[in-house]
């Protein structure tokens, strides 16, 4: 069920507790500390559990949505090119960010997909990318029957390890795609390093990093382009939609042709755009849009719910062995939380599954996930470069080669330890960030119990 609320209850309801920051919904009671009898012993055992509230409900929205859609619906104008909000949300959000141009889209993917057909990557051509990401990020290469190579994870931070990627640069490279994983900054620095001296485009994934910072500028406005998804789950969200950013005038252009069927960004018509040598459809509609700008008027407040929660959970995780929060480069000042990521070392806990882990954590209240998996070993992967085209494309020593040279150790093993919380669990108060850490020690007090149970 959605949380629907009204502006004055959004910014009026209870503070958090030392906090001062105004939510959604009532501060519970104080949570309940582990000790003996049912209260200590984990519910999924049969004892209470430490939190009986339902989890979060996303996503937030009120009369401001339901007004921005029945303006739309009764305008007639639905299409971007006969109404106004595509464009007042792409001036917004590129005010938000600081870039340049700001061009909407049907989704991130579509995004991704846009922005690498824009710098120029094709049939035949190699793109670095993390192997520790949604699966967007990779079928955007793929969709340009261009090759994924993947260049392993830094497991303190659980971002692309920039430091092998130029061991991963060959001839056929033709951009460097990393991703901000969970709203954390990847390590813009060391990427740019790599990538400028060598003329090779840079496109951010930003999709999970809406207003997180490096050195206090926006993610996405690094790179020559920075791809976001707005879809149901995202920190800023209107069921399914995108953005690309970029303040490099040339790019706006292919980009814009490239998602408008190769018409140009001014002008329009029947003519096709300069330069440009394909095209689709991949338009925002008015409807998304509108919402958007709804949800936008929430996400600064929203942002600064989470980095103090995330801030709290940090603090009170620590202090848990076996579980080890992720790590954010120095360069990273801001940091988006659409996920608060972890790894979860079992040999701290009886040796407990993390699959049984996470359901003894559920049952304490807790919702947790695991992370993603090995995506650079996905049997559709495997597929697809078996496939006739990309027999035809590359050359079959490169295509023999290339599960060594995409050989990840440490993302194996992050493939196996790594878990996170929700963006909506940094919703909560202070006390529900206690709650976790309480849930977590008492699984942790009887991690035998439950291995055995």
């Amino acid at each position: 069920m959605n949380q629907r609320i009204n502006r004055r209850q959004f910014l009026g309801a209870t503070a958090v507790a030392g906090a001062g920051i105004s939510l959604p919904w009532p501060v519970p009671a104080q949570p309940q500390k582990t000790g003996t009898g049912a209260a200590d012993k984990p519910a999924l055992l049969g004892g209470k559990p430490v939190r009986t509230r339902p989890p979060r409900a996303w996503p937030i929205f009120d009369e401001r949505e339901e007004q921005a859609l029945q303006a739309v619906v009764r305008s007639g104008k639905w299409f971007r090119g006969n109404g106004p909000h595509v464009a007042r949300f792409e001036a917004a959000y590129a005010e938000a960010t600081g870039a340049r141009y700001c061009l909407a889209t049907n989704s991130g993917t579509s995004a991704l997909f846009t922005s690498l057909a824009a710098v120029g990557v094709a049939a035949g051509d190699e793109v670095i990318v993390a192997p520790y990401t949604f699966i967007a990020s990779v079928n955007a290469i793929l969709l340009h029957h261009a090759l994924p190579i993947f260049v392993d994870t830094d497991p303190e931070t659980l971002q692309l390890d920039a430091r092998k990627i130029e061991a991963a640069i060959t001839d056929r490279t033709t951009a460097i795609l990393p991703v901000h994983l969970g709203g954390y900054p990847a390590d813009l620095d060391t990427i740019l390093a790599v990538a400028k001296p060598r003329r090779l485009p840079v496109i951010e994934d930003a999709c999970q990093a809406h207003l997180g910072q490096w050195r206090q500028r926006c993610l996405g406005t690094w790179g020559d382009t920075g791809c976001f998804s707005f879809q149901a789950s995202k920190n800023l969200n209107c069921g399914d939609g995108g953005a690309i950013l970029t303040s490099n005038e040339e790019w706006a252009d292919q980009c814009y042709a490239f998602h408008n069927q190769c018409r140009p960004r001014r002008g329009g018509g029947g003519e096709t755009a300069p330069g440009s040598l394909r095209g689709g459809n991949f338009r925002m509609t008015e409807f998304q849009a509108a919402i958007l700008l709804a949800q936008l008027t929430r996400l600064e407040e929203q942002m600064r719910i989470r980095e103090q929660n995330a801030a709290c959970l940090d603090r009170l995780l620590r202090d848990i062995p076996g579980i080890v929060p992720a790590k954010t480069y120095a360069g990273g000042t801001r940091n988006a939380y659409h996920l608060f990521m972890f790894r979860y070392q079992r040999e701290h806990f009886a040796n407990l599954p993390r699959k049984r882990f996470l359901e003894a954590l559920k049952a304490e209240g807790v919702e947790a996930r695991a992370g993603y998996g090995r995506l650079n070993r996905a049997a559709f992967l495997q597929r697809a470069l078996a496939s006739r085209s990309w027999q035809r494309l590359f050359p079959a020593d490169t295509l023999a080669k290339w599960a060594e040279r995409t050989e990840c150790p440490a993302n194996d093993r992050l493939a196996e330890e790594a878990a996170w919380f929700t963006q909506t669990t940094l919703l909560g108060t202070r006390a529900d960030m206690e709650q976790i850490a309480d849930a977590l020690r008492k699984i942790q007090k009887h991690a035998a119990e439950l291995a055995r149970g």
